[in-house]
């Protein structure tokens, strides 16, 4: 499939005076342009991988202290307002 094709596939049938193609036609265009994408993807070297691990587990570990501390704090807040728990 050529690039005139794909872009031709991107342009509403309505627009280029088409009928739109049927059904097994898109499904074909679908699976070549998710090839098309997919060769485009760069898969990480070990080192970027790594440092994306420990940038999120950074961030995991940032956020759980963060809703920790409100917890404790709206749970200090609530016994504060209603009173000791019974």
């Amino acid at each position: 499939m050529s690039s005139t094709d794909i872009e031709q596939a991107h342009t509403p049938a309505k627009k280029r005076g088409e009928k739109k193609p049927n059904f097994v036609l898109r499904i074909i265009l679908f699976i070549k342009q998710v090839i098309a994408e997919l060769k485009k993807v760069n898969t990480p070297t070990w080192k970027q991988l790594r440092n994306y691990f420990f940038v999120v587990l950074g961030f995991v570990i940032v956020m759980m202290v963060f809703v920790t501390l409100l917890d404790q704090l709206f749970g200090f807040l609530t016994l504060f307002v209603f009173g000791t728990a019974v």
